[in-house]
């Protein structure tokens, strides 16, 4: 009998990018020393890798315009990837003085969003993406390509899982590129689709690492990452605290949860190699450094076993209902 949701001791690896994708939405900008205490929290968590930043120009993304700094300061756990979002060749000669374990390249699968996030034509990014692969390989820095939109478009709609995999192809065929991340960049992802384009993908690239990478925009986060699991996945993007978002999709929630995630794949028997209590920790660091809430529910409630003590009255109580 299937039972897609019995976890049978399976490794399932995550990976934390509220670093880098979470804190760049942020209006407050987050110390250099909070942001490398941090990421040092995240490192003793049993995380594959961590998204510590990204080398896009300080004017851009003025939250993370201390990128060498931390990159170069963390403590580095062994073990863990360190990676860093690389938008061009000029970051990416950042990113190797500052000793990035990864490059991760991004470029969406759909022209309107590629045109109006990153000012080109997808053909463009894709040529200027390559000169970055090149440097890399000569940094000898491996490379990951995230595909964004690879579930939908908030300006074009749905996105031909086709066109998806074509692009992946053509980055999978450059010496270098060890591994695509699709993403579902605003939420438009769902579970039947999901398992889809997961099943396609690991038929056609099997030697490839693949990552998914889901927001819980609309609730479908968790269910998504259930989906691929189902279909052969076993690595996910993930953000502490539930933060991120895209500036597509105004108001909407950020990235699945890193601690709600490795919650309900470690009570379904999955193996995330993560401290439950230690991610909680380090979320719960969060509101003081960005000034608001944050979405986790887990963080908020906590685990599933923490329990609570009955009422004070509890003796008097039970005398009572025995007394009838």
């Amino acid at each position: 009998m299937h039972t897609p949701w019995n976890g049978a001791g399976r490794r399932i690896f995550l990976q934390d990018v509220g670093p880098r994708d979470g804190l760049q939405m942020e209006a407050a900008f987050v110390p250099t020393a909070d942001k490398i205490a941090l990421v040092d929290a995240l490192s003793e968590t049993g995380l594959a890798k961590i998204e510590v930043t990204s080398f896009t120009s300080p004017a851009a993304i003025p939250a993370l315009r201390d990128a060498e700094t931390v990159l170069r300061e963390i403590r580095r756990a062994p073990g863990v990837v360190y990676t860093c979002l690389v938008p061009n060749l000029r970051g990416a000669e950042r990113a190797v003085d500052a000793r990035a374990d990864e490059f991760n390249l991004v470029m969406s699968c759909s022209e309107t969003h590629n045109i109006s996030n990153l000012r080109m034509t997808r053909a463009q990014s894709f040529a200027a993406l390559s000169q970055v692969v090149a440097l890399a390989v000569q940094a000898r820095v491996p490379v990951n390509v995230s595909l964004s939109c690879a579930f939908g478009c908030p300006m074009e709609g749905d996105v031909d899982a086709q066109v998806v995999l074509e692009w992946a192809a053509r980055f999978l065929d450059q010496a270098g590129v060890r591994g695509v991340t699709l993403c579902d960049t605003t939420g438009m992802a769902y579970p039947t689709q999901v398992a889809a384009l997961t099943a396609a993908f690991r038929q056609r690239f099997p030697a490839a690492e693949l990552t998914l990478h889901f927001h819980n925009t609309r609730g479908m986060g968790l269910a998504n990452v259930l989906a691929a699991i189902d279909a052969g996945a076993d690595r996910f993007d993930a953000s502490l605290g539930g933060l991120g978002g895209c500036p597509y999709a105004p108001g909407a929630s950020g990235n699945v949860c890193t601690e709600e995630v490795v919650h309900a794949l470690e009570l379904m028997g999955f193996d995330t190699r993560c401290n439950l209590e230690g991610l909680i920790a380090a979320a719960h660091r969060l509101p003081a450094l960005i000034g608001h809430p944050i979405p986790s529910q887990v963080a908020q409630a906590g685990p599933r076993q923490l329990l609570h003590a009955p009422p004070a009255d509890f003796l008097a109580l039970r005398e009572r209902a025995l007394e009838r």
